[in-house]
């Protein structure tokens, strides 16, 4: 084992190593872009846990019974999956601002536009989550609510765990439409490859074509969540290209130039 004051000698590259170590570290934080990725890949990492695999789980649809069983033998990780979804909504409030801190030179008005709109969206889904807390309660069945028997908590847990499901299926209209003013950002920036624009627009059409499907036309929701599928890989290949190569905004003048070469 090297000391600190043994560093010098024993390794003549290292401060070397350690001063590269240090730029690529602060040439990421420095990089918006990159930054930008970063969070974003850290809130869909959470919310992946907590809208996907937690419900995979525990959830048992059209089967209140084996529902609430799995809720009662797990019930910490029904209340992981909880915060998880809370922190990763959390986190995506800074998301959006880096992102707007990314575009709002390409155009400040869709900019705000997309801020605005991806910002409606996660009061929706905090409060959404009281749809989750109330599914708990009743299957834990502690306090009043021993005057319910088993089957109508179970059937009440299944009812809000449903109502959660339609919340979701609100907040994901929302979820839809701020891809299209991102997508045209995207396309106008410059800096960012135009397939990745024109990927988050198709991306925005199918979080709200699922979420009204599922609320006026429930019987086709498996139908058409089939056809859209490929459409949402948009987002994805978005935050990935950020996080691995990264965006740094043009100066003004630039942007102005490419904006009357389109």
């Amino acid at each position: 084992m090297i000391s600190s004051c043994d560093w010098d000698t024993a390794s003549p590259m290292a401060p070397v190593a350690v001063s590269g170590t240090r730029r690529g570290a602060m040439s990421f934080i420095k990089n918006p872009g990159r930054f930008a990725g970063l969070l974003y890949v850290l809130a869909s990492l959470v919310g992946i846990f907590a809208l996907l695999y937690v419900p995979s789980k525990l959830i048992v649809r059209g089967n209140p019974l084996e529902t609430a069983r799995n809720i009662a033998a797990s019930e910490t990780l029904f209340r992981v999956g909880i915060v998880a979804h809370l922190i990763g909504e959390a986190l995506f409030v800074f998301v959006a601002l880096a992102l707007y801190d990314l575009f709002k030179a390409v155009n400040r008005r869709s900019a705000l536009y997309m801020l605005t709109l991806i910002l409606l969206a996660i009061p929706i889904a905090f409060v959404n989550e009281l749809n989750a807390i109330a599914a708990l309660l009743l299957v834990r069945g502690s306090g009043f609510l021993t005057i319910l028997d088993q089957a109508q908590r179970n059937a009440l847990a299944m009812l809000f765990l449903n109502l959660r499901g339609y919340g979701f299926d609100v907040a994901g209209i929302f979820w839809g439409l701020w891809l299209f003013p991102l997508g045209l950002l995207v396309y106008r920036s410059g800096f960012l490859p135009r397939i990745l624009g024109v990927a988050l627009i198709a991306n925005g059409f199918a979080f709200p074509i699922n979420s009204l499907t599922s609320l006026v036309l429930p019987h086709y929701e498996a139908l058409v969540s089939g056809w859209t599928r490929p459409f949402h890989f948009g987002e994805q290949l978005f935050m990935l290209w950020l996080l691995i190569m990264g965006a740094m905004p043009k100066p003004a003048a630039n942007l102005a130039s490419s904006a009357t070469a389109v």
